[in-house]
């Protein structure tokens, strides 16, 4: 999962970062409430985990502005508030959870995997686009270009995980537990080996690249003039 946190105490958001990155996922964070906003609006998110206090906007006055552009993308308010008016008042802004601190890291994960889970976000996109990179999950075509490329099904799941994650680094980790469904590291190099097979498909034949391994990170799809 793609999970935005808005969170401006930086010990806590060092926090949710490690887990939710140990955790497979895929975290963003934004220390303050207009850059969370921007980042709400402009980008693709599975969850959105907001604290209420935040410098240059409120953390209910970011969510009442996402929901008021018809984005739905489950919230989870996580605060200190936590007295019963509080928790009304989050959940009537368009929070469709909330937490109060402070909490239990394998309660908030439980809460956040639900919530994806419950609104079909990891996978409503039935058509993806990066650049001229197509992928149809219906028809299970891909195309770059308008030229078509045949993979096999574990390449299709591999390269719409990319997609769904472009332009941010997605983790060893991420594709074992998203593309793979292990929740191990199995110690093989069946990543690398996918990864290449599929970067000769949807490369090989154009000028500019645009699936790229990001050292001792792991791996990166985006729009070719932005690769490099």
């Amino acid at each position: 999962m793609k999970i935005l946190i808005v969170e401006d105490d930086e010990e806590a958001a060092k926090f949710l970062i490690k887990g939710f990155g140990e955790a497979g996922h895929n975290p963003i964070h934004a220390a303050d409430g207009e850059t969370g906003l921007h980042l709400a609006k402009t980008e693709d998110f599975d969850v959105l985990i907001l604290d209420r206090m935040l410098p240059k906007l409120d953390g209910l006055s970011l969510l009442k502005q996402v929901r008021a552009e018809d984005n739905h993308t489950p919230a989870l308010i996580l605060s200190a508030l936590g007295a019963v008016d509080d928790r009304v008042e989050g959940l009537r802004s368009g929070g469709d959870d909330y937490l109060t601190k402070p909490y239990a890291f394998s309660e908030l994960l439980a809460r956040v995997e639900v919530l994806a889970k419950r609104t079909g976000n990891d996978d409503s996109e039935t058509t993806l686009k990066v650049g001229e990179l197509e992928l149809d999950r219906l028809s299970r075509e891909v195309s770059r270009e308008g030229q078509k490329i045949l993979l096999q099904p574990r390449e299709f799941r591999l390269l719409a995980y990319l997609m769904k994650n472009a332009g941010t680094v997605v983790t060893r980790t991420m594709l074992l537990e998203k593309v793979w469904d292990y929740h191990f590291d199995p110690q093989t190099n069946v990543i690398d080996v996918h990864i290449s097979r599929l970067r000769g498909k949807i490369d090989k034949d154009f000028d500019e690249p645009m699936l790229l391994t990001i050292r001792g990170a792991g791996y990166k799809l985006q729009e070719p003039e932005k690769a490099g």
